[in-house]
């Protein structure tokens, strides 16, 4: 059965996961990780592959992993990226997802975390490439500055953000407007050099240059 980015969408089961592992997270006080973020990640994803001349169809499978990478978190946060992709599993295998399609998501979801991460395919690289550039006030759920953390203050301090790709498709830029009264750029450094690296990494796989600039300056 061909499963369409709709039928991911619209299927009551996988809402209600989204919903409950985001829950579970704001408990322990992570940032959004609901709709705004499997949907922003799974049209980031799917954008990075049609830029980078990959089919529709394999765009539309990168687009189901970005929609569906953090659904583990219901389990827990640990190893959530391991217990995303069987649950993923199961849920596309009773939809009658082909193997190899569905073996395809579920590596791409089983290795977008950045402790264990590492763009093991072309789908891989672009959910973890659209999961780490989702850096944006809206996912901080603290509104207290006082109770700020270092996470926070880094998400909160960012305005704008856009990830895209150059004109002649060989960068792929992630570029940020941040407020320095709230958070400088040794700070951002601090917590997501990991994951810069790891964008590095997956671009490379993309045959991309990856590319950080903070208010105008290129820094990677």
């Amino acid at each position: 059965m061909l499963i369409t980015a709709e039928h991911i969408k619209n299927n009551p089961t996988i809402k209600t996961y989204i919903q409950k592992a985001d829950a579970s997270l704001g408990a322990m006080g992570f940032t959004e990780h609901a709709f705004a973020h499997a949907a922003r990640c799974a049209e980031t994803a799917k954008y990075i592959l049609l830029k980078t001349g990959h089919s529709e169809r394999d765009a539309e499978l990168a687009y189901i992993a970005g929609y569906m990478h953090d659904i583990g978190n219901v389990i827990n946060r640990h190893d959530h990226a391991q217990s995303s992709a069987i649950m993923a599993f199961r849920i596309l295998d009773n939809m009658g997802m082909p193997a190899d399609e569905l073996s395809t998501i579920i590596t791409a979801i089983g290795n977008h975390d950045e402790s264990t991460a590492f763009p093991v395919n072309d789908i891989a690289a672009a959910l973890i490439l659209a999961d780490k550039t989702d850096v944006r006030r809206t996912r901080v759920r603290n509104r207290d500055f006082a109770k700020f953390d270092i996470h926070d203050r880094v998400n909160y301090s960012v305005y704008q953000s856009e990830t895209l790709i150059s004109e002649d498709n060989t960068r792929l830029i992630l570029s940020l407007e941040i407020d320095p009264d709230l958070c400088s750029v040794m700070e951002y450094f601090e917590i997501f050099l990991d994951r810069m690296i790891l964008c590095r990494k997956s671009a490379e796989v993309l045959n991309l240059h990856f590319n950080l600039i903070i208010n105008g300056q290129q820094l990677l």
